[in-house]
């Protein structure tokens, strides 16, 4: 579990995301594995999102279901803080557009830390397909899932997988990993069923991924009645 994955492409300093926002607001990034936010009349911020490696877990079920803490296979619902996660995908241009039709796929741990449909020293669950799915970018280049808050495993710190991949005459594919704040990860997983687990060894700034950019990527989570919710905006340079 300590070889999750490794860090690819590279992070923008503050200085350099601002040197490539400029005065028009508009950055376009080449082959450095990097994605941009940009500021609208919408209220957008203009941030470098760095792409970071999809790890070994990632099967390409092709699973649409938008809550994904359900197993299709046996229809349990693996249990956790419920957590409901919103996608808004825009392309750059002259101004950042919605992306329709762009396909999300998202995956993650559970509450103790074990992966669906892989095999690993710690556990084997080939098989099974929970907390793995896709959804499609509306009109709005919105798309969101239903899952749970994802626990922990030795060598990694709380994170989410994505990928956003489009089709057509010009296919592109952009993977990173969403973070959460440590204050708030300690507070949901001192309680069940988290609480069944040792208390985590690793902490956002121990990651070497997370180093890579993950603080471009930490989710703004906020407590509604069923749990926690997040929306993380991302724009895509995709020529």
């Amino acid at each position: 579990m300590d070889n999750d994955d490794l860090p690819v492409g590279r992070v923008l300093s503050r200085r350099e995301a601002i040197a490539l926002v400029g005065s028009a607001g508009v950055a376009l990034v080449g082959g450095s594995g990097l994605a941009l936010a940009q500021s609208s009349s919408s209220a957008r911020m203009c941030v470098v999102r760095p792409q970071q490696t999809e790890g070994p877990y990632f099967v390409d079920e092709k699973l649409n279901p938008s809550d994904i803490r359900s197993d299709p296979t046996t229809g349990k619902v693996k249990e956790g803080a419920p957590l409901r996660l919103k996608f808004g995908v825009y392309k750059i241009g002259s101004a950042c557009t919605p992306l329709a039709g762009a396909m999300i796929d998202v995956w993650h741990c559970d509450a103790l830390g074990v992966y669906s449909d892989a095999s690993d020293p710690s556990f084997n669950s080939k098989g099974q397909k929970f907390l793995r799915g896709y959804q499609v970018t509306d009109a709005g280049g919105v798309a969101q899932f239903s899952t749970i808050y994802p626990g922990w495993y030795r060598g990694r710190t709380v994170h989410i997988h994505f990928k956003i991949r489009t089709s057509g005459s010009s296919p592109h594919e952009f993977t990173s990993q969403l973070y959460f704040d440590d204050a708030l990860s300690d507070k949901v997983q001192a309680k069940p069923p988290y609480s069944a687990k040792s208390q985590r060894t690793m902490r956002n700034q121990d990651d070497g991924i997370y180093r890579s950019g993950g603080d471009q990527l930490m989710l703004a989570v906020s407590p509604v009645a069923a749990g926690y919710a997040a929306t993380f905006n991302i724009g895509l340079q995709m020529t």
